[in-house]
């Protein structure tokens, strides 16, 4: 869960930021397309419907990076704006339907013909491939292209950064296998055997066990397929082959890639793509603050990290009634909390973790993250709202109390036998301006009921890995409270609350379950889910477990995480993907 754990709204692209590009675009070429229609205009116009629908083809669409992509590779990538960007130029098995609002959280095919067909008790996965997807070389995709693909995945010494569910969630000789380069066992470098192709357009996963996400897995990038005689292991990501609607036409590293038009793709086999650019550009390492300039100024279209405007750039947006309404300010499925250590004296007692909870100041929250349009806003359940079966509750009274409830804070201080409070210590990361304002915020205001907090920072880099997500430190060092942020890598209950609140999940080191929460009711809830195929119900455990985990008080939710988007009238088809938390690159286009 690396991507949507740790990395923050910059790294794995909550947001996206869209302006007119008249000097960069080139205009539309010629066109017997439809002209586009304004359609819906306005503040958040893009939330929840096509802002400017069209199919005009023709310009060039330009994106700005303040850094540069974890790599293009489909196999070996784990930022959000990564994977939405890939949907430009490979087709993986399944993908998130094209469309703004609740619609685009669903996930429908894309390569395959259908979802996956379970059998076998639910360890079997079957998926046949459309017959007539091609590279872009104009060779055949098949079903062992897929299989070829994933068996790259599990390789880590070359592939390090993309996540690793196939190597976890396949059984066979999956625990074992080495992955293609290195494996000894099959003269056709396929030896997992966890995975069949029985025909050329058919491809079935044998599971350890049961999980009823797995179509969800399927969605990833790394199930677009990749032909073996064109695999160059680490290079591959200078020029992967192409499924999409795009092929790479030149890429250099940390610099700029350069797309162009598939002219073997077929809209047919891709209807949640759209080839309408003549060419799309990332210029990559460019100043944050000179991409905001330049998207204002019509010089770029897309800030492809989605990190949503800067500062200045915020300001000139909300006091201009007509730059306000070319913005948007979507929900980024992205919750700001903290973890409170259950197995921490006094705080095993639930009413001290309660008083907590009571106690907070989510004014203060909301201001740290910057307000609640560059910020967010006030969360009182763990799950942010563009999680598939949440509800909304507000057990503490953070939205009727913003400031905090001091009187029912003392109350439970004292059915927990701190009358006077208590001292713990707290944790966030030192160098992130907006997590170190929060745990100050958290500090003054569990002050006001006598819980006394000593505040301890540790840089992003080794957070996890030697503090916060290592229960023995926390121990030692009487930490009870530790900050931290997350959004799911699918965007249902299992995906956003397994490795934060199941007792399997918690580690040594690396942990992100940071309460430590071991609730037998949660952990069966989350077995449940995992095992039940049946949408409906497996999507009603999410509120479920919200509820238990709000009862626990084992999390303290700040701040559902949102950005501020400049969407430009120029772009065509503008829409809030909510999976990703940003506009839908795969379907832009220029009038």
């Amino acid at each position: 869960m690396r991507r949507r754990r740790t990395f923050g709204l910059a790294a794995f692209g909550a947001a996206a930021a869209i302006a007119l590009a008249a000097c960069s675009s080139g205009g539309s070429s010629s066109s017997t397309n439809p002209a586009s229609s304004p359609g819906v205009t306005g503040f958040n116009a893009a939330v929840t419907s096509v802002v400017n629908p069209s199919t005009t083809k023709g310009g060039t669409i330009s994106f700005g990076n303040s850094s540069a992509p974890d790599s293009t590779d489909p196999g070996n990538t784990y930022y959000a704006y990564m994977w939405n960007f890939t949907r430009l130029y490979v087709m993986p098995l399944m993908t998130y339907k094209s469309c703004p609002g609740q619609c685009g959280l669903q996930v429908v095919p894309d390569l395959a013909t259908g979802p996956g067909v379970v059998s076998d008790n639910g360890l079997t996965w079957t998926y046949h491939i459309q017959p007539d997807v091609k590279f872009e070389d104009g060779t055949t995709v098949t079903s062992q292209d897929v299989k070829y693909a994933v068996e790259r995945t599990f390789d880590r010494g070359l592939f390090p950064l993309g996540p690793n569910y196939f190597a976890g969630l396949l059984g066979g000789n999956a625990a074992k296998y080495p992955g293609p380069y290195k494996d000894k066992s099959s003269k056709d470098k396929m030896g997992l055997t966890a995975v069949d192709t029985p025909d050329a357009t058919t491809i079935v996963f044998h599971l350890a066990k049961p999980f009823a996400d797995f179509d969800y897995v399927a969605a990833i990038p790394q199930t677009a397929p990749v032909p073996p005689n064109k695999d160059t292991g680490a290079n591959y990501q200078l020029h992967p082959v192409s499924t999409g609607p795009y092929m790479f036409q030149s890429y250099q590293l940390n610099k700029q890639l350069t797309l162009v038009p598939n002219p073997n793709w077929k809209a047919s086999t891709d209807p949640n793509a759209k080839q309408l650019a003549s060419k799309i550009t990332m210029t990559m390492n460019m100043n944050a603050n000179d991409i905001d300039n330049r998207l204002l100024a019509g010089d770029l279209n897309v800030d492809a990290a989605g990190t949503g405007v800067q500062a200045a750039a915020r300001a000139k947006i909300l006091s201009s009634s007509s730059l306000k309404a070319s913005s948007d300010n979507p929900i980024s499925g992205f919750t700001w909390f903290a973890g409170i250590n259950t197995t921490l004296k006094p705080l095993t007692n639930v009413h001290c973790r309660m008083a907590i909870e009571f106690a907070a100041s989510k004014t203060n929250y909301v201001d740290a993250y910057g307000g609640p349009v560059a910020g967010g806003s006030i969360a009182s359940t763990v799950a942010p709202p563009n999680v598939i079966g949440q509800k909304h509750f507000d057990l503490y009274d953070a939205v009727s109390k913003p400031g905090g409830d001091v009187s029912a804070a003392k109350e439970q201080l004292k059915l927990c036998g701190q009358p006077n409070g208590f001292t713990t210590g707290i944790t966030y990361r030192s160098d992130r301006p907006k997590e170190v304002s929060a745990a100050q915020g958290l500090q003054a205001s569990l002050a006001q009921v006598g819980i006394k907090t000593t505040l301890h920072g540790f840089p992003t880099g080794t957070y996890d890995s030697n503090f916060a997500g290592v229960p023995k430190y926390e121990a030692q060092h009487n930490i009870g409270i530790s900050f931290y942020g997350w959004a799911p890598d699918w965007p249902d209950g299992y995906g956003f609350f397994y490795y934060i609140s199941d007792g399997a999940a918690i580690s040594p080191a690396g942990n992100t379950n940071l309460s430590q929460l071991n609730d037998p009711k949660v952990n069966s809830l989350l077995s449940k889910m995992a095992a039940t195929n049946d949408a409906a119900t497996r999507n009603s455990y999410t509120s479920q477990i919200d509820m238990q985990i709000m009862k626990d008080a084992a999390i303290l939710p700040g701040v559902y995480a949102k950005s501020l988007l400049y969407r430009s009238p120029s772009l065509t088809n503008v829409y809030v993907q909510p999976y990703y938390g940003m506009y839908n690159y795969a379907v832009l286009g220029l009038k």
